[in-house]
């Protein structure tokens, strides 16, 4: 039934037109999934925290990080595939928030609670990458929640889980969660935004693959907490020297 569908109101439409609306929408599901390509590498390279170090005290964590961070134009590819596109998804997905018309009280089908925990896990999702961004990448919270790459990468990370009870177990497991959940049901609805599953059969077969990226990127996420949190800065080896490439 159309009526009992919750969706985001038009109000875009007044302001740029319908074509323009049209378009936003589908730059909006676009780099959705390219946000959502991102997290998955995100989450796989973090869970190398729990490899720990091997023979030589070189952390699996490290490596990955040093092969991320000698990628030639590194700022410009960060700005260009993951800031921006970030950025234009959360905002605009804010805006649809704000917009909607939710009628879960009304109409309290599983679809319906699908997008309202899809647009709350999104303003979670947008206060957490504010503090993880600026507190981790950037610094802007002291040192002890800032991340440095080169050689340093598995101390900094236990040095940030260790700051507060809060960050560690409430903050970074509903970032998890809201990530993942936010992730698998946003494909979800993207293949039917971009005709990719029109039939009920072929959502819901859709729907299985998508429910198992949830669990399995979930457990990739929690892996890394888990064993970040399980770190003693002060257990850690000293620093290898780093094996980054200068270009």
């Amino acid at each position: 039934m159309a009526s009992s569908a919750t969706t985001a109101s038009d109000y875009t439409v007044p302001l740029v037109g319908g074509q323009a609306h049209f378009l936003l929408r589908r730059l909006h599901s676009l780099t959705g999934i390219i946000f959502g390509g991102y997290l998955i590498v995100h989450l796989v390279v973090n869970a190398t925290i729990a490899q720990g170090f091997d023979s030589r005290n070189i952390a699996s964590y490290q490596v990955q990080v040093d092969k991320i961070h000698s990628l030639p134009f590194l700022p410009l590819i960060e700005w260009t595939l993951i800031y921006l596109p970030i950025l234009y998804h959360s905002i605009y997905g804010v805006w649809i928030t704000l917009t909607g018309q939710p009628n879960v009280a009304n109409y309290p089908y599983a679809k319906n609670w699908f997008y309202f925990f899809q647009r709350l896990s999104g303003i979670y999702i947008f206060l957490f990458m504010l503090f993880h961004v600026l507190s981790f990448k950037y610094g802007l919270f002291g040192d002890r929640l800032s991340f440095d790459p080169h050689g340093n990468a598995m101390r900094s990370v236990a040095q940030h889980m260790n700051v507060s009870f809060l960050i560690t177990w409430i903050v970074y497991p509903l970032g998890v969660l809201a990530s993942c959940y936010h992730l698998a049901n946003g494909f979800w609805t993207a293949a039917i935004t971009w005709g990719l599953t029109v039939s009920a059969g072929a959502q819901r077969r859709w729907g299985y693959v998508c429910a198992a990226l949830f669990v399995l990127t979930f457990i990739a996420g929690m892996t890394a907490l888990i064993a970040a949190a399980a770190l003693d800065p002060a257990r850690i080896p000293s620093p290898a020297p780093s094996v980054v490439v200068e270009h």
